[in-house]
C-alpha cells in the first residue's frame, strides 16, 4: 500500500513536470539531491564604464539619427507565430514562435531573453515607450558550421494593442574617430541578456557584460550587400541590410581572486534585490570547449537607486552549484532557478526549502522572471534548436511555489 502510494504520487508529479527528488518509481527514497553551497562573495567584483564610447556615439547620433523603441516597433517587419500544438511543458501559460525563416536559420541562434517587465516592472502593464515587449538576443555564425560572426536582438510586441510582429536590431561596437565615426560587428555568444531601465546588459562570455542604451538605436541604410558593415561614406552606413543598429555604450568587466575566471554563460535580472545574477555553463567531464568543473552562480547588486552599477561592485552572493550544462538562471525573492539544456531539467533551490528538480524542454536557454500585479508570475524561456525555436512562459508556481 505504501509503495503503491509512492508510485502514484511519482506519476502525478511527473505529469506536472516534477522529477521528485529521491523517488524513482517504486524504489525506496534515496538521498536528497546535493544543494548549492556558499562561496566567498568578496572574491568576485565588477568594474563598470558607461562612458567608454561617448565621443564616438555622439558623432554617430549626429550623423545617423536615432529611432525610439515605439518607432522601431511601428516598423516591425517580421510576423511571430503561435506556438505549435505539439509543444508541451508543465505550467505552460503563453508564448510564440519566430517566423519560418528565423525558426530554421542554421546560422543564427537565439540565446538570452528579457522583457519590458524587467525594464520597468509591473507599472502600466510593463510598457516601455508604449509597448510591452519580449527581447531575445542571438548570435550569428559565418556559415552554418562557422565561427561566431555577429550578434543581434529581436524586439517582439507582446500586447494585444499592436500586431504580432517583431524587429531585428544589430548590436555593434563603435569605432573610428569623432570626425569619421564607424562601427563594427560584435562577435559574441550573447548567452544572456537583462534589460533594466533604459540599459541593456548582454553577457560577454569571458569578460562580463556589454552595455547598451535602448534610447540610442541608430538608423542605417538597408542598401548594399549582406556582407557590408559600417561607414561607406560620410552619409552612408550599412549594417548587413539592417535598418537599425544598437551601439555599445560601455562595459562591465568581471574580476575574481579565483584561478578560474567567471564564465558568463547566462544572466538574468532580479528586480526584488535590484541585482543581476549570472551562471556558468560547465561540464562534469569530457568537454573541450567548456570548463570541466562545478559551475558557479554570482549576484551583483546595482548602485543604490540606480539601473547602473557603481564604478566598482562587489558581489553580494556567490554559490557553487551541483548541476552542470547550465544555460539559464533566474532569481527572485531569495529563490533560484537553473536550466540545464543537456539534462533537460529545471532546478529550483532556496536556502530553506532545499533543491527540487523538474522536467524541462530540450534546447532550453536563458530564463527571465515576469512579475505580474494581477495574474500569476511567470518564467519566460526559449529553445535554440533550429526548427523548434519556441519562446514560452510558464507559471512560476509550477516550478517551486510562491
Amino acid at each position: 500500500m505504501i509503495f503503491r502510494h509512492v508510485r502514484n504520487a511519482a506519476r502525478a508529479a511527473l505529469a506536472a513536470g516534477l522529477l521528485v527528488t529521491g523517488v524513482l518509481g517504486g524504489a525506496s527514497p534515496a538521498t536528497a539531491a546535493t544543494a548549492p553551497t556558499a562561496l566567498p562573495a568578496s572574491d568576485y567584483t565588477l568594474t563598470a564604464d558607461y562612458h567608454k564610447y561617448d565621443t564616438l556615439n555622439s558623432a554617430l547620433t549626429t550623423t545617423l539619427g536615432t529611432s525610439a523603441v515605439h518607432t522601431v516597433m511601428e516598423n516591425a517587419n517580421h510576423d511571430r507565430q503561435a506556438l505549435p500544438s505539439s509543444f508541451s511543458v508543465a505550467g505552460l501559460s503563453t508564448g510564440f514562435r519566430f517566423d519560418d525563416g528565423d525558426n530554421s536559420d542554421c546560422q543564427s541562434y537565439p540565446q538570452g531573453i528579457t522583457t519590458s517587465r524587467d525594464a520597468v516592472g509591473t507599472a502600466n502593464s510593463g510598457n516601455y515607450d508604449g509597448h510591452q515587449l519580449v527581447l531575445v538576443s542571438w548570435y550569428t555564425k559565418d556559415g552554418c558550421d562557422g565561427a561566431q560572426q555577429r550578434s543581434r536582438i529581436t524586439l517582439a510586441d507582446w500586447d494585444a494593442t499592436y500586431p504580432n510582429t517583431y524587429r531585428k536590431i544589430l548590436l555593434v561596437e563603435p569605432t573610428g574617430t569623432a570626425a569619421a565615426p564607424d562601427f563594427k560587428d560584435i562577435p559574441i555568444h550573447a548567452g544572456g541578456v537583462s534589460w533594466y531601465g533604459d540599459y541593456l546588459y548582454v553577457a560577454d562570455t569571458g569578460r562580463g557584460m556589454r552595455v547598451f542604451d535602448m534610447r540610442k538605436i541608430l538608423n542605417t541604410d538597408t542598401g548594399g550587400t549582406a556582407d557590408q558593415i559600417g561607414r561607406q561614406s560620410a552619409s552612408v552606413y550599412y549594417a548587413h541590410n539592417y535598418a537599425y543598429v544598437l551601439p555599445q555604450i560601455g562595459t562591465v568587466t568581471a574580476q575574481t581572486t579565483s584561478s578560474d575566471k567567471l564564465v558568463w554563460s547566462s544572466v538574468s535580472l532580479d528586480r526584488v534585490s535590484k541585482s543581476i545574477v549570472m551562471t556558468e555553463y560547465t561540464c562534469q567531464s569530457g568537454c573541450t570547449d567548456y570548463p570541466n568543473r562545478a559551475p558557479r552562480a554570482v549576484r551583483f547588486p546595482f548602485a543604490s537607486g540606480a539601473t547602473t552599477f557603481a564604478a566598482t561592485t562587489t558581489a553580494s552572493e556567490s554559490l557553487q552549484l551541483p548541476w552542470y550544462n547550465l544555460n539559464g538562471v533566474a532569481s527572485h525573492n531569495g529563490r533560484w532557478w537553473f536550466n540545464s539544456s543537456g539534462q533537460k531539467k529545471l532546478y529550483y533551490w532556496t536556502p530553506t526549502a532545499g533543491p527540487s528538480t523538474f522536467a524541462w524542454v530540450g534546447g532550453g536557454e536563458s530564463l527571465s522572471y515576469w512579475e505580474d500585479a494581477t495574474n500569476p508570475d511567470l518564467l519566460w524561456s526559449l529553445q535554440e534548436t533550429a526548427g523548434g525555436r519556441n519562446v514560452f512562459a510558464v507559471t512560476q508556481a509550477t516550478y517551486g511555489g510562491g
